[in-house]
């Protein structure tokens, strides 16, 4: 029997569209956003959770994505890099205080730093540097840059957003 052909073991809502599919039962939150759903934004850094670059929205959390199971995320809502801007493009204030910051560095952390970061500014928490370090601690940056990356949350932080958090 093709796989295809079975009843889908994965419904989520990703960057707010319904997604339905059969996958392996051991496929990984990040390997099915990547291969599956082609959501290339979410990065693949360790494998082992270390490094952050997995980084995603689950219901609300940030998660590192390469520690879920694709099925047990079923039901939930995702939200990945690629869903943080407006449907007209505009970014969201992370992902604007990022570039305005020189934060970006190579690249490679930023989407799980955004995420990550994400979670802080949703959380309500105060944004200040102690929180913006324990927000981030589970993410690493190859390049070092993490005063930039610091400055950048704080930025967004000031920035107005709408009820979806977004500026």
């Amino acid at each position: 029997m093709n796989p295809a052909d079975e009843a889908p073991n994965v419904e989520l809502t990703v960057n707010g569209q319904a997604v339905r599919r059969r996958v392996d039962d051991r496929t990984l939150l990040v390997d099915f956003l990547r291969r599956d759903l082609g959501l290339t934004g979410t990065h693949v850094g360790c494998d082992t959770s270390q490094c952050g670059a997995c980084t995603v929205r689950l219901d609300g959390l940030a998660v590192k994505s390469c520690t879920v199971l694709a099925v047990q995320a079923s039901g939930g809502e995702v939200v990945t890099i690629e869903g943080l801007q407006k449907d007209d493009g505009t970014l969201h204030p992370l992902q604007q205080a990022f570039i305005d910051c020189h934060a970006l560095q190579c690249g490679f952390c930023t989407p799980g730093m955004i995420m990550a970061a994400d979670g802080l500014l949703r959380s309500g928490r105060p944004v200040d540097h102690d929180s913006i370090c324990t927000a981030l601690e589970g993410n690493l940056c190859r390049c070092t840059g993490y005063v930039h990356i610091i400055d950048a949350v704080r930025q967004a932080a000031a920035a107005p957003r709408d009820a979806e958090g977004r500026g």
